[in-house]
């Protein structure tokens, strides 16, 4: 199988990345069931990536429905020690404007029907998360921002909800008084799994409207979202495009790249053989 050593993921909006070459599709198995398609391999910029549409080409698969252990562990069968993931999200401060890119530092789970880790079924192992994206993959994005010529404000706090509806203006307004910045029904899972993973991960946050806190503003409709979202995935195209040729190719200084290694608590001798097997990509060499 063809390998890679960038990922990318696009979310609302970004089912397919220009500027891809040698392209070859790649349908990677896990353990943990089927990815959210078909990966499609290929040279941008010089480097091997693998870029994964999220929801699904036609954007069939909700929120909630994605297999986040299956994506992830993918791009780690891939050899991809890096994701860079792109996101629509509602804004929760007026200062983050439709079409603005921001690049949030901090998450808040308001999930409630998903699995977001790898261990378990006889092995217990706890990842320090307290900054639970690269800085690395992030200071990336901001300068590949700027060379585009686009808003891209780098910290922030993503609020991660279940969906699929969007906030009533009660949560709205809830989520607006801890200070969050933006909110989205994704990337909570995906970092939390590739730290897990030991891939660092940043994600460039697309501002498509205003949530439905903004007086004045009309309830947020998806005829909305939609038109803003296609401003947006050219935009994110290329700040990707950059993102991926500034990405160095060391990324030892990274924490996520050994945030596992004294991860795990169960003593060796009980995990079971299917359990090693099972995780033995990820953590074989902890063994």
């Amino acid at each position: 199988m063809a390998k890679a050593e960038i990922g990318i993921i696009g979310g609302s909006g970004l089912y397919n990345m220009d500027g891809l070459s040698d392209i070859t599709e790649a349908r990677v198995e896990t353990p943990f069931g089927d990815p959210s398609e078909v990966f499609a391999l290929g040279t941008l910029e010089g480097r091997k990536v693998a870029f994964l549409a999220r929801h699904g080409k036609g954007h069939r698969i909700l929120p909630s429905e994605l297999n986040f252990k299956a994506n992830i562990y993918a791009m780690k069968k891939l050899g991809v020690t890096s994701i860079l993931s792109v996101s629509a999200v509602g804004s929760l401060k007026e200062e983050h404007k439709p079409t603005d890119f921001v690049i949030p530092d901090q998450f808040i789970d308001r999930t409630f029907a998903r699995s977001s880790t790898f261990f378990g079924d006889g092995v217990v192992g706890h990842i320090g998360f307290g900054d639970p994206v690269c800085p690395i993959v992030s200071e990336v994005f901001a300068k590949a921002c700027a060379e585009v010529g686009v808003v891209g404000k780098r910290g922030g706090t993503y609020v991660c909800m279940e969906g699929p509806q969007f906030s009533t203006r009660a949560e709205s307004n809830l989520y607006r008084s801890w200070g969050a910045d933006v909110i989205g029904m994704t990337n909570l899972q995906e970092a939390k799994l590739a730290r897990e993973a030991e891939i660092s991960y940043a994600t460039l946050a697309m501002v498509t409207d205003y949530d439905c806190w903004f007086e004045g503003h009309a309830a947020v409709t998806v005829e909305q979202i939609i038109a803003v979202m296609h401003q947006n995935s050219s935009n994110a195209q290329k700040v990707v495009k950059a993102a991926v040729r500034l990405m160095p190719a060391d990324l030892s200084a990274s924490p996520a790249q050994t945030a596992a290694k004294f991860a795990i608590m169960t003593d060796r001798a009980a995990i079971p053989a299917e359990t090693k097997l099972k995780l033995d990509l990820l953590y074989g060499k902890y063994w």
